[in-house]
């Protein structure tokens, strides 16, 4: 029976040190693929490189970069034939990215988006980020176990997980769902040596709450998030309120 295939992606770059630990980890049962990012691509979102040509490059066997956002090297892929990956993946996962993904960073985050691209596409996938202060070989091991557990779960219905580890080396393993957490400051002004001004997005400090059963309230537990996410971002019970809106608008 051949290996499972795994597409490994990340928002850090091919080369991140997360990326190559998972990499070597993941492939003690699987075959593989990397194709990420060139250069460091946080907070890109789902961003799509639709105004300028990529470059696919090989580096190694298995080990593919492309120039643009973590969606564009999912995207690539998925899309390019036999180029990156010689059938369909069993599973994407990305990571091990350096910073957590908790709450509201899911919106922002490239981790998060390289794991959507891909169950945009049908394909379960996961995506684990560890906080600067975890051990990285722990959360490998524990990312990989995840990674093994889900495939062989085999789920039917469209899956998307989001893990986050908090710091330490050991850990409880919580299933989550998304809390709030919101950035302090988000907009610094400075002024560059010739007086002209500039700004940093992006406070330095963070708050979130601590909603019951929340990966925010697991991360200052200590415990592993486990999160599952969602596509289908149609909101029902505000179906009424759109409907009254038309008719107002059209009346």
């Amino acid at each position: 029976m051949s290996r499972p295939l795994i597409l490994l992606a990340n928002d850090d770059g091919f080369r991140a040190e997360g990326l190559q630990a998972l990499r070597g980890a993941l492939s003690s049962f699987a075959e593989v693929i990397v194709c990420a990012p060139a250069s460091e691509q946080s907070a890109k979102s789902h961003s799509l490189t639709l105004h300028r040509p990529l470059r696919l490059i090989q580096h190694e066997p298995g080990v593919f970069s492309v120039d643009g956002t973590p969606a564009d090297s999912v995207y690539v892929a998925l899309h390019a034939g036999d180029r990156v990956v010689p059938r369909r993946p069993d599973l994407v996962v990305s990571g091990l990215n350096h910073g957590v993904n908790l709450g509201d960073d899911v919106f922002y985050s490239g981790t998060v988006a390289a794991a959507r691209e891909a169950a945009l596409k049908g394909l379960p996938a996961i995506a684990v980020s560890a906080d600067g202060r975890a051990d990285r070989a722990s959360a490998v091991k524990v990312s990989t176990d995840l990674a093994r557990a889900l495939l062989s779960a085999a789920p039917r219905e469209l899956t998307l997980l989001n893990v986050n580890f908090p710091a330490g080396s050991e850990w409880n393993i919580a299933a989550t769902r998304l809390g709030t957490r919101r950035y302090l400051d988000a907009v610094e002004f400075r002024h560059d040596p010739r007086g002209k001004e500039y700004l940093w997005i992006g406070g330095s400090g963070v708050e979130h709450n601590t909603l019951a059963g929340s990966d925010t309230e697991a991360f200052d537990r200590g415990e592993v998030g486990v999160t599952p996410l969602v596509l289908d971002l149609w909101h029902s019970g505000h179906q009424e309120l759109a409907e009254q809106v038309v008719a107002e608008a059209t009346r």
